[in-house]
């Protein structure tokens, strides 16, 4: 990928150089769990710890960013959401950029106070990357308690096309799915077999991915559906296609159809969908 996927530019910084006075040292633990083992952040960004490794010996290392509520103290079972960034999101453009440069783990605490979230930083977009985040998720569900009705994930851009492979993997993992200014790479068949809930939101114009790939795999998926005997309506609770025009950008002083995907964090209705009823 050549093209920049978000709407402003990034530096590429590593680590060391990624402070600002927000951050601070984090003293909060991850658990270990048999299986895995965890390296800790070492400093805070907006109260996400930064940096946590989950070592796995089928997929390395995986680099996350974690929110928990201080009310956690295991006693309750919380809610997960799951945040994949886009291109310049990535653990190679430099720790914690993602969470510098997006905003959905900071607007979806404004949905639940009772949810964990978590921001990987992967490397790539490809089925790799899909395999990694389950294994986390997996981790996830081991290391907290966690309501498994309320397991949330959004990708935005090449974070879109990890998720959507990761979802069609395991879409028993997942309450619903937000695919946000990005392509379907997965499967259809076992979305539309276990009904999990997707919107799919995207500039009509998408300077990166036009929007005729997300009419299709919306047409996919509701022939699917329509196959399986569902109604319009009911269709419509589990699968919508969110098409913005022009203005919707322009308005919001975005420089880009592609780049302005990061307002859609800021949308009550998408994001309402998302932590809704399902």
């Amino acid at each position: 990928m050549m093209i920049t996927l978000s709407s402003c530019s990034i530096k590429n910084n590593h680590a060391a150089n990624i402070t600002d006075e927000s951050s601070s040292e984090v003293q909060t633990t991850q658990p270990a769990i048999k299986n895995y083992s965890i390296t800790n952040g070492t400093y805070t960004y907006r109260d996400f710890i930064v940096d946590n490794i989950l070592h796995s010996d089928n997929n390395g290392d995986i680099h996350f960013n974690i929110y928990i509520p201080k009310s956690y103290d295991g006693s309750e079972a919380y809610a997960l959401f799951i945040t994949l960034p886009g291109y310049e999101g990535l653990y190679f453009q430099g720790v914690g950029v993602n969470i510098h440069q997006e905003n959905f783990g900071f607007e979806a605490q404004k949905y639940n106070e009772n949810m964990i979230i978590v921001a990987p930083q992967l490397n790539g977009w490809d089925e790799n990357s899909a395999d990694e985040t389950i294994t986390l998720v997996e981790y996830l569900l081991s290391a907290y308690n966690i309501d498994k009705s309320m397991v949330y994930i959004e990708g935005y851009s090449g974070g879109g096309e990890t998720a959507s492979q990761a979802v069609s993997k395991r879409p028993d993992l997942f309450t619903a799915y937000l695919q946000v200014s990005s392509q379907w790479d997965g499967e259809y068949e076992s979305i539309a077999r276990s009904k999990l809930p997707v919107y799919i939101v995207i500039g009509r114009d998408d300077e990166y991915y036009g929007s005729k790939k997300s009419q299709d795999a919306y047409d996919t998926l509701y022939n699917l559906y329509k196959n399986q005997g569902l109604t319009d309506e009911e269709i419509n609770k589990i699968l919508v296609l969110d098409i913005k025009e022009r203005d919707y950008f322009t308005s919001r002083n975005a420089p880009n159809e592609h780049g302005g995907g990061g307002l859609f964090a800021e949308d009550n209705t998408i994001m309402s969908w998302l932590f809704g009823d399902h």
